[in-house]
């Protein structure tokens, strides 16, 4: 199977990349994380530039469409790849490719357990989470319940629900550039269900919804932890958390 490691886990957490490896190969897959990926092409398929994400999303055709699965750590990016068939519209060849691509391409939470039927976690982790469902992850993915059932096999992890887990917390790629305003307000509001909790840590399965939530928690002097869940699942959890200092 291939291994997406998406942008921004490449650029601003690498750790994810290591866990999601290192989870997939205790679950029993041959992995590759082929060297010609490049960006899925969601801020440009956003932003209504159709030809530049074409040019993006067939290199990333090329690279994957070989294996048998494609596994990313991250619900959007894996949506914008079920996308792929919208994007070519009217190019029968290319629309059949992105086909293929988007029947076999799985957010890693999802692939564990619903394709692999795998989890046998052994690691351990000892403070009260709480969980974040990205909305790609949610709604386009079907990611809910799956990364609940693998932190249940977390040693030490005790999880603490949000009133509104499934709120937006304001990033959507684009969204937080073109409505920063709105995307403000939003996260301010998330930040506050987070606290709420009394959670040490807040997970998600999302670099970019981390990201947004730690740098808004920080701005307001909360003391919660953001971490990607790949990162627990795998025992990763030596290198600082989102936004803490090294």
């Amino acid at each position: 199977m291939g291994l997406f490691v998406t942008c921004l886990v490449d650029v601003y957490r690498p750790t994810v990349g290591f866990a999601s490896l290192s989870l997939l190969e205790k679950a029993g897959c041959r992995v590759e994380v082929p060297e010609a990926q490049t960006c899925c092409g969601q801020p440009s398929w956003n932003s209504g530039d159709r030809a530049g994400t074409q040019a993006v999303a067939k290199q990333l055709i090329a690279a994957f469409e070989d294996f048998d699965y494609v596994v990313a750590p991250s619900g959007s990016c894996g949506g914008m790849i079920r996308y792929y068939p919208d994007v070519f519209d009217g190019e029968p060849a290319w629309k059949a490719r992105a086909e293929a691509l988007a029947a076999k391409t799985f957010e890693i939470t999802s692939f564990l357990t619903d394709v692999m039927g795998w989890d046998g976690i052994e690691a351990s982790y000892d403070d009260t989470v709480t969980y974040h469902d990205s909305c790609s992850g949610l709604r386009q993915m079907k990611v809910k319940g799956q990364p609940r059932h693998l932190l249940s096999k977390v040693k030490g992890v005790e999880l603490t629900e949000m009133d509104r887990p499934e709120e937006c917390c304001g990033f959507g790629g684009t969204f937080c550039v073109k409505y920063g305003e709105v995307s403000d307000r939003m996260v301010t509001d998330k930040t506050t269900d987070i606290e709420k909790t009394g959670a040490g840590t807040m997970l998600a399965g999302e670099v970019g919804c981390l990201l947004n939530m730690a740098g808004k928690a920080k701005r307001r002097g909360q003391r919660t932890k953001y971490r990607h869940v790949t990162e627990v699942l795998a025992g990763m959890t030596d290198t600082p958390a989102i936004g803490e200092e090294r």
